[in-house]
């Protein structure tokens, strides 16, 4: 069996499988982990752009179209994919859909595809997300696509991720803008506005521009319509993201969404051995005493 230190040597070289086992030993907390995280160089130029917003807005077919569209004109990219599937609450099971998903790119072998099961985070993310983003930063890819599970305004948690975050919305979600504002829409390095042929598309991006408008936001986000699956807009999404990635290092918000990352590993860590399944057992077994009170059982894991 390899051991640790080959297979950081192999990530460092862009070795598939180093970097597919590496992400299982930190996914899962192996021995080995924080020895991979700790031997990683972060200081790199590999932008992670974080593909959000609510459900049905395509977010899938915008990532193949964006597949298609860089393979096409610049074959030698090397793109690594993280998809995040819901996990349910009941059965803790979760569909990890991405042979379903991008079964056209899956066999590309400048294409690296990694689904994350949820685990319950209600923000989009799983939990393993940003430490195993970090670990395909070292692996040498181009670009970085994070998307995730569209859960509506607690995917706010996607800036301490990503570089570059996109929202993808619908034209259909016009009457929900007042409502969504405060979250999701105050993320968005770029608005995607997909599905763009449905009725109604121009009166949605005018009130979007609306807000920006009086949004104190010190970079005023781009503006793209797209059909993904004709391909429609794609060209200029990509251009979108160039130019983004250029101004990754002056970001004056990259403090703060460093700290942000920061905090999550942190909260992360700080959690870890709370289970949700033993708070069930316990509620299970006390909620029907006289004296139960939630707020005394949280107290025991202070």
């Amino acid at each position: 069996m390899r051991n640790i230190e080959e297979y950081i040597q192999g990530l460092k070289n862009h070795h598939t499988s180093s970097l597919a086992r590496c992400i299982t030993i930190v996914e899962n907390e192996l021995a080995g982990a924080h020895e991979i995280l700790e031997s990683l160089s972060l200081n790199n130029n590999t932008p992670v752009i974080g593909i959000t917003g609510p459900p049905g807005a395509g977010k899938s077919s915008l990532v193949n179209a964006l597949l298609d569209y860089i393979f096409k004109n610049f074959p030698e990219s090397r793109i690594g994919i993280v998809a995040i599937d819901p996990t349910s609450p009941f059965n803790k099971g979760s569909i990890l859909g991405d042979r379903v998903r991008m079964g056209a790119h899956f066999n590309n072998p400048n294409v690296f595809i990694r689904s994350l099961a949820s685990r319950g985070s209600l923000g989009g993310l799983s939990a393993k997300t940003i430490e195993i983003t970090d670990v395909m930063k070292a692996s040498g890819f181009d670009y970085i696509f994070v998307e995730t599970v569209g859960v509506g305004q607690s995917e706010i948690e996607i800036v301490g991720l990503a570089d570059i975050t996109a929202v993808v919305l619908v034209p259909e979600a016009g009457d929900e803008i007042q409502a969504i504002k405060s979250g999701i829409m105050e993320i968005a390095d770029v608005f995607v506005i997909n599905k763009s042929d449905r009725s109604g598309v121009n009166t949605f991006i005018k009130g979007i521009a609306d807000m920006l408008n009086n949004s104190h936001k010190p970079h005023r986000p781009e503006i793209v319509k797209t059909i993904a699956t004709k391909d429609e807009g794609i060209a200029e999404l990509f251009d979108c993201i160039r130019k983004l990635k250029e101004s990754i290092a002056t970001n004056p918000m990259r403090s703060y969404l460093l700290a942000e990352k920061v905090y999550s590993l942190i909260q992360n860590h700080r959690m870890k051995n709370i289970s949700k399944q033993e708070l069930e057992e316990i509620i299970r077994a006390n909620m029907h005493s006289a004296d139960f009170n939630i707020y005394k059982l949280a107290q025991q894991f202070n």
